[in-house]
């Protein structure tokens, strides 16, 4: 009977890991999807911006914690509040829902560059979440004037 109970015990217990496991995963399954993403060419190698479209599929809402890459050690998201940017600790990604980066709004800025990447470049970042799990992010260096234009905006309100 020793042994039975042994046995029922261990199964109990690997059976337990395994919920377990599965549970965590599960509650890091979200991922977000990324669209647009783009670094227009520094003009030195003090500071680039990075844009892109971040949605998120998922019925939670959740935040853009911030971001690492190979360019730089510091990396930083800027909201432009009144045409002023500041470093904020986070951005909001909501439900069912988008988080624009563009050019004259919300971005992430690469601070001390390592290198100045040039037109054709590819920069990878990573960017992290507060509850979904990090994205990695390809962004084409583009020419310094290129904006990307937004495939769902309907207005003919553009600049």
């Amino acid at each position: 009977m020793n042994a039975r109970t042994t046995r029922t015990l261990a199964a109990a217990l690997s059976l337990t890991a395994v919920l377990a496991i599965s549970g965590c995963s599960g509650e890091a399954e979200p991922k977000m999807i990324v669209s647009g993403a783009f670094m227009p060419e520094p003009v030195n190698d003090k500071m680039a911006g990075g844009f892109m479209v971040i949605s998120n599929p998922t019925e939670n809402p959740d935040k853009l914690t911030g971001a690492t890459s190979s360019l730089s050690d510091d990396l930083q998201i800027h909201e432009t509040k009144d045409q002023k940017m500041q470093q904020v600790q986070s951005m909001d990604v909501p439900s069912d829902g988008q988080l624009r980066l563009e050019r004259g709004g919300n971005h992430i800025m690469f601070m001390g560059l390592k290198s100045t990447p040039k037109v054709g470049d590819k920069i990878t970042v990573e960017l992290h979440f507060e509850h979904s799990r990090p994205v990695k992010v390809e962004l084409d260096v583009k020419d310094r004037t290129y904006n990307a234009q937004a495939p769902t905006t309907t207005s003919g309100n553009h600049h």
